[in-house]
């Protein structure tokens, strides 16, 4: 399983199901279901325009800022992407929440 010290508690079968039931993922429920370490979600949580409220993301906001930030929107795209030479893009990422996460801004007024 993992080496990382702040996941070891972590148990990735709940994880599952609370992305399954669309529930808000914690940073480290974050970092195991995306398989990267405890210390990478963290950096992905304070960069602006991640989709992150009071420190949850909702997994489909993760997938959708991913697409975003990389540009992609499909499988085929991906595949595409990766046959030709890297790009790098000079866009900003974007300040405005999507997904689940509008919503939830929405209804409490924020």
């Amino acid at each position: 399983m993992t080496r990382d010290k702040q996941l070891v508690n972590v148990d990735l079968g709940q994880v599952i199901e609370k992305r399954r039931l669309d529930q808000a993922l914690t940073t480290k429920e974050f970092a195991v279901l995306a398989g990267v370490s405890y210390s990478c979600a963290r950096t992905w949580f304070r960069e602006p325009g991640f989709p992150a409220i009071s420190g949850v993301v909702f997994w489909p906001d993760f997938l959708q800022w991913r697409n975003a930030k990389t540009g992609l929107q499909n499988v085929n795209e991906i595949i595409s992407r990766n046959a030709e030479t890297p790009r790098h893009s000079a866009t900003k990422p974007s300040m405005i929440f999507t997904g689940k996460a509008a919503q939830l801004l929405a209804e409490c007024g924020g």
